[in-house]
């Protein structure tokens, strides 16, 4: 049997992979811009959407150019000390910064230069070697994965704040759920990061999803539609639905079983946990009004508007809610409605 192209992996580029071709083109052009239009992005999107997976095809493309420099850095971690490792642990790099008499020997970093003062400030140090780069036409995207406001991230936030204001070829790309990323810009020494772009990651397009199915499974355009949305348009459901329908040979209802139970144990228990009680209690009144109807949803819970909108604006940040149709809101993600039925109130 052939070995199954769908992936159960979080963050791992699956085989099969539908292309976010328009956001990617909006990264790389505004990176590539001469002057650059941006210099930050920032990928939301709720758990399993394909922030990580969006942001592993732009950095795919600007490798492609040799003057890019990809540094992939953990939020966790000095994140400055680590940028200037990873560029100073490049041999060729490295030659280039001793040549500028860059000695970064204080760091630790082995970059010692006959009759340099080490430098002991690690922004002057980050300065000096971007400007080297620089003069040899070198840029240097760094991305975060699953930004989240941790002292480091801070820290480099506002050492990047000060870097492209000098002109620097630094440019920084960060995924990050809805609460994370807001929480990063009210840092109140962060506010330029609400001027910064934002990527919403919307659902993958139900006839694209539809092609792949029917072309890995031999559908007839109405089974290939029917199955597709079943996934809603959900990156991972896409995966997951994908993945125990080739491991069972045909879309039964044990590959339903299979898909239903690992969306809520991997994802939906996940989100669920990290929902306020309001939260919560707005996605019951949702699920409980089938319609999708506001005004039903609100007599349900018997609330006013005023009590409803800030919740349901949240939601929709967060990914969870579809708020285009006037007067309706309808969960995102599959299968949410009867998780959120089966789930309220369980543990309260």
């Amino acid at each position: 049997m052939a070995q199954n192209p769908y992936s159960l992996i979080f963050g791992k580029e699956p085989a099969q992979l539908i292309s976010r071709a328009g956001q990617t083109a909006e990264i790389t052009n505004a990176f590539r811009s001469e002057p650059p239009t941006h210099q930050i992005f920032m990928i939301t999107g709720v758990r399993g959407s394909g922030k990580t997976v969006l942001m592993t095809e732009v950095t795919k493309q600007l490798k492609k150019d040799h003057d890019w420099i990809v540094i992939e850095l953990n939020p966790d971690r000095d994140m400055l000390v680590s940028l200037a490792s990873k560029l100073s642990s490049e041999n060729a790099f490295a030659a280039l910064f001793q040549k500028s008499n860059i000695n970064l020997s204080f760091f630790g970093l082995g970059l010692e230069v006959n009759n340099t003062a080490p430098i002991t400030d690690i922004e002057t140090a980050l300065s000096k070697m971007l400007k080297a780069l620089q003069r040899h036409g070198k840029k240097i995207l760094v991305t975060v994965d699953e930004a989240v406001s941790t002292p480091a991230m801070r820290e480099f936030a506002s050492a990047f704040q000060i870097l492209i204001r000098q002109d620097l070829p630094l440019f920084l790309l960060m995924t990050g759920l809805y609460d994370n990323i807001n929480k990063l810009q009210n840092e109140k020494t962060l506010t330029f990061l609400y001027r910064a772009p934002k990527i919403e990651i919307r659902p993958l397009n139900i006839g694209t999803i539809a092609a792949n199915y029917k072309r890995n499974f031999h559908l007839n355009d109405p089974e290939a539609l029917d199955m597709a949305k079943k996934t809603r348009g959900y990156s991972f459901a896409f995966q997951v639905l994908g993945y125990f329908t080739w491991e069972h040979g045909v879309l039964n209802e044990e590959v339903l079983a299979d898909y239903k139970l690992y969306l809520e144990e991997y994802v939906y228990e996940k989100i669920w946990s990290e929902l306020s009680e309001n939260d919560r209690k707005l996605a019951y009144g949702i699920a409980s009004a089938p319609s999708g109807q506001i005004s039903e949803i609100r007599d349900f819970l018997n609330i006013e508007t005023n009590q409803f909108n800030p919740y349901r604006k949240r939601l929709i940040k967060k990914g969870l809610l579809n708020g285009d149709t006037h007067g309706y809101v309808f969960f995102t993600l599959p299968l949410f409605n009867q998780f959120v039925l089966e789930n309220y109130g369980l543990y309260e």
